[in-house]
């Protein structure tokens, strides 16, 4: 079964549109570093930033996703539009696949196994079939909570007009090379390091908990990704809004999500502790967990 599983996935129309895209971003990366100023890399630092920790990491991943916590509306949009400046797709199609991910994880309805692939798990997957086009029947399994929200169902639709917009903004008051940094160099930087958690950090790492899964966690992926890479703490755990568990597991974004707290604007906060903790079920248990939260 896996491997027809396997076989029928790959053997899915090529999104050209994505493959395009992916080979002009790259392109305009590699010409970046020959633009090299020190403005545009502290500003492609910050969006980076903005984009992975804020975006990815508390919005789409630990907030939208696992509902680790909860925001007022206008926190929770403002993290979304930091998302979408990381290219990597609307918020109901990126929960989607990574609520199937937790779902079947490592198994072969899994979106991203490294099982199925190395290349596979790091970009095959976004190359072929149905990744982040997921059609309407699978968005309702998985992310009803999402589609009752007019915010997220427009955004999903134009999420790379704050792309677009920021890049304007850029070559306009910062020129070609705060522009190629900060929106083509930046944005690859970011895509790979996202695609790692769902290669690498499924190959190579420490096992803190026996989850039925091959997730581990991984430091460097963790760096890159500002906490991401605890990636085998979040399959264990996976409503748990701080994934860096033991005082040396960086977490930047659980810092971010703290801040939050602190300030009275994040509540709700789901937290476990690094040991006596029995590992996380995944599929319908999973399922009914979300829709708990929602």
């Amino acid at each position: 079964m896996k491997t027809v599983m396997t076989n029928r996935r790959r053997a899915g129309r090529i999104n050209w549109e994505t493959v395009i895209t992916m080979i002009v971003f790259h392109a305009g990366a590699l010409a970046a570093l020959f633009t090299f100023t020190w403005s545009a890399l502290v500003v492609s630092l910050v969006i980076f930033w903005v984009a992975g920790s804020l975006g990815i990491g508390m919005g789409y991943h630990r907030l939208l996703t696992h509902r680790g916590y909860k925001t007022p509306k206008w926190v929770e949009y403002f993290l979304t539009l930091c998302a979408t400046l990381t290219l990597e797709g609307g918020p109901i199609q990126w929960v989607t696949t990574h609520r199937i991910h937790h779902a079947h994880t490592d198994a072969p309805a899994d979106p991203h196994s490294p099982r199925d692939g190395t290349w596979w798990a790091h970009v095959g997957w976004i190359f072929r079939g149905t990744a982040q086009n997921h059609d309407r029947a699978t968005i309702e399994r998985y992310s009803p909570d999402l589609l009752k929200r007019r915010f997220h169902v427009w955004i999903s639709r134009w999420y790379y007009l704050p792309q677009v917009v920021l890049g304007a903004a850029l070559l306009v008051f910062g020129g070609w090379s705060v522009f190629l940094w900060a929106v083509f160099l930046r944005t690859v930087v970011g895509l790979h390091a996202t695609w790692l958690v769902n290669s690498a950090t499924h190959m190579w790492g420490t096992r803190r908990f026996q989850t039925t899964d091959d997730s581990t966690n991984n430091l460097l992926i963790a760096l890159m990704t500002f906490g991401e890479g605890w990636h085998n703490n979040h399959h264990a755990h996976p409503r748990a809004a701080r994934h860096g568990l033991a005082w040396y597991e960086i977490d930047v974004n659980w810092w971010g999500i703290r801040a939050l707290q602190l300030l009275g604007l994040a509540k709700s906060v789901h937290r476990v502790k690094a040991d006596g903790q029995r590992a996380g079920a995944r599929g319908e248990r999973f399922e009914r967990v979300l829709r708990r939260a929602a």
